[in-house]
């Protein structure tokens, strides 16, 4: 199995509501990892689906007091 490829894959076809499973995902595969140069490209796609969760979590989520 391509480990960088099924993360891309994730990437590219995760939506707001398979994110939170999609990045979980990703990240047992990132674990697999055993390359650094391979943990690197995939950094790319990790980052980007944090920041799809993070904006499709939007408001929903429990806010946090004390924060400006």
């Amino acid at each position: 199995m391509d480990r960088l490829a099924e993360i891309r894959r994730l990437y590219y076809e995760t939506t707001a509501a398979t994110i939170q499973e999609d990045l979980e995902r990703a990240i047992d595969l990132l674990k697999e990892m055993r390359d650094e140069d391979e943990r690197g490209r995939a950094a790319v796609f990790m980052e980007g689906l944090n920041e799809m969760r993070k904006e499709w979590r939007g408001t929903k989520g429990p806010r946090r007091r004390g924060r400006s």
